[in-house]
């Protein structure tokens, strides 16, 4: 299981940080920005292989379910 934000959208947002400190912003005064949402990705191949059974409400929760 894995519970990560968007690893794009992390990205672009590091995109921004260089072009605004490439543009001469300071680093210290750039704001923190939080990443929105979260996604829980589940692989039930490898809970299986380790013989965990997995809850149906947790799968039916996650945003992505790897076979």
């Amino acid at each position: 299981m894995a519970w990560a934000p968007n690893q794009e959208e992390q990205y672009r947002e590091a995109a921004r940080y260089v072009d605004r400190i490439l543009r001469g912003a300071k680093p210290g005064d750039l704001p923190i920005h939080y990443p929105s949402r979260y996604y829980l990705v589940i692989n039930k191949s490898a809970a299986q292989g380790l013989g965990l059974v997995l809850p149906p409400s947790l799968v039916a929760q996650a945003d992505r379910v790897l076979p």
